[in-house]
């Protein structure tokens, strides 16, 4: 990892942070939250599949927006460092709810990548004990999140309109990114390992 997560209740290792809520990036990612609901109706109510296709593309394209956005105007917050991962799993787990249910993606495939949300819920449940708060986003988790949520619409379309380059390309960009997803969570322990053994030893 690149950085070491900060005690909680002081400012992360990775530059200054405001306490403001009502920011750009902020309200970027509410209406990304906003999304998950939306998809799920369309998915599994509506069975409205193309434009469950173009929210959940929409809300997988534009997971780097507010991040970008606040750095470029300076409204790094202590509430966005958290929601914008927070939208991210969110998306991520309803959408494997959704294609299980509707047979996109195998129950095998939800399990590999629910056992690696397990595995770090426990990390970050033996780092708050230590007064730590959650580490910083790697960039190998981030990659693992955009591969993800580009497979998804992939998946989804193959599901509607059944074609052999559609299946291919989404399915290579699932397993890349579960592979990314678990490498990021490996990392993930190790630090949280590394944290815990230097607090007992102080």
């Amino acid at each position: 990892m690149s950085q070491r997560p900060a005690r909680v209740g002081t400012p992360q290792a990775s530059g200054h942070l405001t306490d403001q809520v009502f920011t750009l990036p902020n309200l970027i990612s509410f209406v990304r939250l906003l999304g998950v609901p939306v998809f799920l109706y369309l998915l599994l109510v509506a069975h409205a599949d193309v434009a469950a296709i173009v929210v959940l593309a929409v809300g997988g394209t534009t997971d780097w927006v507010d991040g970008w956005v606040a750095r470029r105007l300076g409204q790094v917050s202590r509430l966005g460092e958290l929601l914008d991962p927070f939208v991210d799993r969110l998306y991520i787990l309803a959408t494997l709810v959704a294609f299980t249910v509707r047979e996109v993606v195998p129950w095998q495939f939800t399990v590999a990548l629910l056992a690696r949300e397990l595995l770090l819920v426990g990390s970050l449940g033996a780092l708050r004990r230590y007064g730590y708060g959650p580490p910083p986003v790697h960039y190998v988790g981030k990659t693992a999140t955009f591969l993800l949520l580009a497979a998804f619409p992939v998946l989804l379309l193959a599901k509607a309109a059944p074609g052999a380059a559609a299946g291919a390309v989404g399915w290579s960009l699932a397993w890349w990114g579960l592979s990314l997803y678990w490498v990021a969570g490996a990392m993930y322990v190790v630090q949280a390992r590394r944290l815990v053994r230097a607090a007992r030893a102080r």
